[in-house]
């Protein structure tokens, strides 16, 4: 299949590629790229933590070992192809529609729950090393609140809305969650790396639409303050729940893979449903996208 079928299965149609490619160039930019960077987690230190909460997140270069990564990304494969069962996959396409094992990864949008089946992937999200950040983090212990990988295949991987994760409802907690996202191929400025928007967290819950996606209003983005982290293989952006952050297509040729965990303190408690609705919803409020 050649790149330009490819982009055309994934988007379905000339309209939805041309919608996708004026997203990519209106509501990200690509100028601005985070340099500052923890080398390991082992070197992160008090003054880092609260670099984290003042800032919304931290980049560290070398979370996973080259090992830890390519047992990663074997499990992601294996989930798709049936190997590894289990674990729940969202399709762009209906399943019964993917024969090959390229159809089938190119319609794969996001793996989950897969902490309980998949033993690769559940030792990642345990790894000590995370577990004592998120400690020096949180300042006590982390629970696992959620468990996704999200992937962006070749030539049409779609864009993930700028958003806060606690905007959703497994992780509406009423203290702060912490994602982990661990790149497993390079996550770069073509093929759809994170863009975050620094201290925005700070500004608290905001409404959340149904447009593309569970969103933050597109006109709310603040693109100007836009940040992309770029990753390497094994590295990890770690931010806060209500940091805005999304990540636009992948046009490249290149597979995105990535394993997003997120984390709730021990002592969290799920926010009531009214809490919720006031935080993130415009029910109480009838703003408008």
């Amino acid at each position: 299949m050649e790149a330009n079928q490819k982009t055309l299965y994934a988007y379905q149609n000339e309209e939805e590629l041309q919608l996708a490619h004026s997203i990519a160039a209106s509501l990200y930019r690509y100028d601005q790229v985070e340099n500052d960077r923890i080398p390991t987690l082992h070197d992160l230190t008090e003054e880092h933590v609260k670099q984290f909460w003042t800032r919304g997140y931290l980049v560290v270069e070398q979370a996973l070992s080259s090992e830890e990564v390519n047992r990663s990304a074997e499990a992601i494969m294996d989930i798709l192809s049936g190997t590894s069962t289990g674990s729940k996959i969202q399709f762009v396409k209906p399943r019964s529609e993917l024969k090959t094992p390229e159809e089938i990864e190119l319609a794969a949008r996001k793996i989950s729950e897969f902490v309980d089946h998949e033993p690769r992937l559940r030792a990642v999200a345990y790894q000590p090393d995370v577990m004592e950040a998120l400690r020096k983090l949180f300042g006590e212990e982390a629970i696992v609140a959620q468990d996704q990988a999200i992937l962006k295949p070749p030539a049409g991987g779609a864009e993930k809305p700028w958003h806060q994760d606690m905007a959703y409802g497994p992780l509406a907690y009423d203290k702060a969650v912490i994602g982990m996202w661990f790149a497993l191929d390079p996550a770069e400025l073509d093929n759809g790396c994170m863009h975050v928007i620094p201290y925005s967290h700070r500004e608290g819950g905001a409404p959340h639409y149904a447009v593309r996606d569970w969103q933050l209003c597109d006109r709310a983005v603040q693109v100007e303050h836009d940040i992309a982290v770029p990753l390497k293989p094994g590295g990890v952006l770690i931010f806060h729940g209500l940091l805005h952050h999304g990540t636009p297509p992948n046009f490249s040729a290149k597979r995105r893979r990535s394993v997003q965990i997120h984390y709730a303190p021990q002592s969290a408690n799920k926010l009531s449903p009214k809490e919720y609705k006031r935080m993130f919803t415009n029910e109480m409020t009838n703003a408008e996208c």
